[in-house]
Order: C-alpha cells, then structure tokens, then sequence
C-alpha cells in the first residue's frame, strides 16, 4: 500500500521534510488552549513534524502512526518530553478511549484514512466542545513556478500515471473541500484558515524530498533512477541549482458537538 511507503526512509523522512509554519501551529494551539491540562491525539505524525511543537505546550499527547520505523523516529524526537507517547496502529482500526480527548489533530495525512469512517471516529474520541484540527498541504505556484512545469515532460515520459499537462494552481484556486465536516452531526463551527512558505532546496535537496513521496517511492528503480537523473540536470542546468518550493497549508479545524 502507497502509505505504508514512508516508513522505509524514516530517517529521510525526518531528516529533510518540512516542518509546518509556527503561526498554523499557534493557530492550533490557541483554538484548543492547549497546556499541561489538556489531552491531545495526533493522527500520522509522521516523526513528529507538528507532534514535537503541540508536545512543547506541555500536553499529554498520544500520536498513532502506522509505521514501526516512523514512530521510532518520532519517540527519539520526543524524548524530552515524557507526557507524550506514540503508539504504532492504525487509526481505522484502533481503538482509542471514547471522548476523552481535547485535540484530536491530523497533519497532511487525513486523506490517508478511511474516509467512510474518518470523521465519525475523530468526532468519537474527542470530548464535547473538544477540537479537530486538520491540516492539509498543497503544492501551488509560486517560487520556482516554471521548474515545476518544465519538469512534467519528464514525469509523463517516466511515470505513465501522471496527468499530460498538469500545472501548478495559484493559490486562490486551491479550496479544501470542507463538506464531511460540515455534514457530519458529530462537529460544528467548521472553520478554514490558510497558511504558506517557500522553501528553497540545493539540487540534492530537493531530490532527496521526492524520495520521501509515495508516488516516487512506487516507481520501480530504473524509472525513478531516469525521473531523478532527468531532474538533476534541469535544476543544474537551467535553474542554477536551487528551486524554492511553495506550500499551502489549511487548517481546518471543527468543533464536537455538546449534545
């Protein structure tokens, strides 16, 4: 399975991932007053990019990530911080303690879940008037914008799955679809805020962050060996050896209901 790919380059994982901006991660914190009095439950930290910040508040945290590896990383990232553990689960399958949460929190890793079942179990583990806090990640124009399209020949030359065409969106065109919040009887007060950052990579850089994609990683090797080798000598050749990235983040954030 696609996601269960990122718990074999957990170290790289770690290592050249993005951590989020400190402004959606005061967002989060201030929407859910987050202290030591408060108990927090994180969806697929990963090796803990948005656990380590939440921990920082004094929380108890408890994060579920699928994978051994990850969650390895994850504890060695936290370890100064004893009222947080991480548990290797499932969250379609785990069972957490019914609404005894404050925080039930998800970082670019909700459309990972199941999403017949998503919503309701997040609603169910939190308490009344407890938050969910979703944060979803795009990549849109903005930065090196024309190294991203000039790249899509070679995608489409090297995997066959990728869209003929595909061009980055502006911002302003990108809208999380919000509808199973809303929808849900579970949550009210649905509420979307958004967030950027450029983040500007050497060749090697940036290469080695598409190793931490799935779709990258389910390449077989010599077509990710020819995608890469392709996009070493387009950054080094046409773009002097740096491309910054833009990201948008929206945090989506919805309150349990109290009846």
């Amino acid at each position: 399975m696609l996601r269960e790919t990122f718990d074999t380059v957990a170290e790289r994982y770690d290592r050249v991932r993005p951590r989020y901006p400190s402004a959606l991660v005061a967002g989060i914190v201030t929407a859910a007053g987050l202290g030591p009095d408060r108990r927090v439950l994180e969806i697929g930290p990963g090796t803990g990019q948005l656990t380590v910040p939440l921990a920082a508040t004094g929380c108890r945290l408890t994060a579920v990530e699928l994978g051994a590896s990850l969650a390895a990383v994850a504890r060695r990232n936290l370890a100064d911080r004893p009222q947080a553990e991480v548990v290797v689960a499932d969250f379609d399958t785990w069972e957490p303690p019914a609404a005894s949460f404050d925080l039930v929190t998800c970082a670019t890793a909700f459309h990972w879940l199941d999403p017949a079942t998503r919503v309701a179990r997040t609603a169910a583990a939190l308490r009344p008037g407890g938050l969910l806090a979703v944060v979803v990640t795009d990549h849109v124009a903005g930065g090196t914008t024309d190294f991203f399209h000039d790249s899509q020949a070679h995608y489409e030359h090297w995997d066959p799955t990728t869209p003929p065409g595909l061009l980055l969106k502006d911002a302003a065109e990108v809208h999380v679809d919000t509808g199973e919040f809303e929808r849900d009887p579970g949550y009210e007060e649905v509420t979307v805020r958004r967030f950027t950052q450029d983040v500007t990579y050497t060749t090697d850089g940036y290469l080695e962050v598409l190793l931490t994609y799935s779709n990258h990683l389910a390449l077989d090797e010599p077509s990710r060996t020819g995608l890469l080798d392709a996009l070493r000598e387009l950054i080094d050749t046409r773009y002097g050896g740096t491309v910054t990235k833009r990201y948008l983040h929206e945090l989506v954030t919805a309150r349990r209901t109290l009846g």
